[in-house]
């Protein structure tokens, strides 16, 4: 087994690590004020090779805008290497299209960090294997576990049977290779036209002698395979090329006792994983697992948050549209499985705070609004949705009402009510995120 093959397997091999660590760091502020981790852990990182030939070709083709019908928009224009992989600009969606003037459906993801990501299932929630020690070890100590059950919404489904895994923000590519090839047909985004055309250009490409080395000269002729080996090439890119999964952050070197945080970014810490304020660990998960493989920072399942709808989208300009996430419109499999309608992956959030449009929908645009979200849903709901002409407030306005029993109702802090004491103070809020900042990969150890 070569050391690509073992940081793949180890990748697999989650465990429920983070809830124990939850528990630990909680007073960990008042405890460390020197903000030096006393426990510092060796992080696995993916081994540091040379691009194989395969990625090499799929570099080239990451970066060629000819691909698209605008001759301007390559892959790299909406997941910029400079912004963590992620949108360059403060829109809520790209613009695409021969003329770059049709926008896009969704915000766009980042690219990084998604060699570690499962495949799309429906089933028991991984996060509660093998964890009778743990919770035993959390009893012992009196302390309340940070992750909560989730549910499956309003459906009557088993508590711990979840959505899960998947790319895109609704999990209907499950390769790499697949994710590559959406972007590339879509008429809103590269806009390549049709296969026929899209293999006409890469046989045209200055890289196509590539393809001849790699596959030989009858590649050029099967179109189908042409079109499969280049997005093939494109994902292996994202495989081996280290800048999509540097594990360079402030926290990457704090959890390995390079790096002390500040008074405030421990505070943020604290609050991020205790479960009876933002709760955030609950579903973006902070601690190692017993591999050492870095926290990921996602559970890669789904949730229906009930997030405002954002009128600046042109598809939302038909009062009858709704994005469904899981259940459609983009993802098409799906459309009876109407107790995961609203449901949409949970990202990750490192590299969040280079981000200026966050959700699914990009209906915020700073972490401020983010934060807000979480701990005024639920008690002061005007807050965050608006008001129809009558002044009654639009709680879940991008939601179907007879959908909103799908809306989590009970996982921290979404757990509260009218008039109930947000979870979370102002000076909260502005800790957790200094902590998040210290997500951003780039970080320079003093040591």
């Amino acid at each position: 087994m070569n050391s690509r093959t073992m940081w793949l397997f180890g990748a697999g091999l989650l465990c429920l690590a983070g809830a124990v660590f939850a528990v630990a760091t909680q007073g960990f502020a008042e405890a460390n004020p020197a903000g030096a981790n006393p426990n510092p852990v060796r992080l696995m990182r993916p081994p540091a090779a040379p691009l194989s030939a395969m990625a090499q070709l799929g570099r080239e083709i990451f970066y060629d805008a000819s691909l698209s019908s605008s001759g301007a928009l390559s892959c790299a224009s909406c997941h910029s290497p400079d912004h963590a992989y992620g949108p360059p600009n403060d829109e809520p969606v790209m613009l695409g299209g021969a003329t770059l003037s049709r926008p896009g459906a969704r915000a766009v993801p980042s690219l990084t960090y998604l060699d570690r990501h499962p495949n799309f299932s429906i089933g028991p929630d991984r996060g509660d294997d093998d964890n009778v020690i743990d919770l035993a070890q959390m009893a012992a100590l009196g302390q309340q576990a940070a992750r909560t059950t989730k549910t499956a919404g309003g459906s009557g489904a088993s508590a711990n049977i979840v959505p899960q895994g998947g790319l895109f923000w609704d999990g209907r590519a499950d390769t790499l290779q697949d994710q590559a090839l959406f972007p590339l047909l879509d008429p809103n985004e590269m806009d390549g036209g049709s296969a026929e055309i899209v293999a006409g250009k890469l046989r045209r490409a200055s890289y196509a002698s590539r393809f001849v080395e790699l596959f030989s000269a009858r590649v050029l002729d099967n179109q189908r395979l042409l079109i499969a080996e280049a997005m093939f090439a494109v994902a292996r890119y994202q495989v081996e090329e280290p800048s999509f999964h540097p594990y360079t952050s402030k926290y990457d070197y704090w959890l390995e006792g390079k790096a002390r945080l500040s008074e405030g970014e421990l505070r943020g810490l604290q609050a991020f994983n205790d479960p009876d304020k933002a709760n955030c660990a609950g579903c973006h998960t902070s601690a190692p697992t017993r591999d050492g493989l870095p926290p990921l920072f996602t559970d890669h399942q789904y949730e229906a948050l009930g997030a405002p709808r954002n009128a600046a989208l042109a598809k939302n300009r038909d009062s009858n549209y709704f994005d469904l996430g899981v259940c459609g419109p983009h993802r098409t499999d799906m459309p009876e499985q109407t107790q995961y309608c609203g449901m949409f992956l949970t990202p990750t959030l490192r590299n969040t705070a280079v981000r200026h449009a966050f959700f699914h929908n990009g209906v915020f645009r700073n972490l401020e609004q983010v934060l807000d979200f979480y701990n005024f849903r639920d008690t002061n709901p005007e807050k965050v949705f608006p008001r129809a002409a009558d002044g009654t407030v639009l709680k879940y306005d991008d939601v179907p009402q007879k959908y909103h029993a799908n809306v989590d109702v009970t996982d921290p802090p979404f757990d509260r009510h009218p008039g109930d004491r947000p979870a979370m103070t102002d000076q909260e809020e502005a800790d957790i995120i200094a902590f998040l900042k210290t997500l951003t990969d780039g970080y320079k150890p003093e040591n």
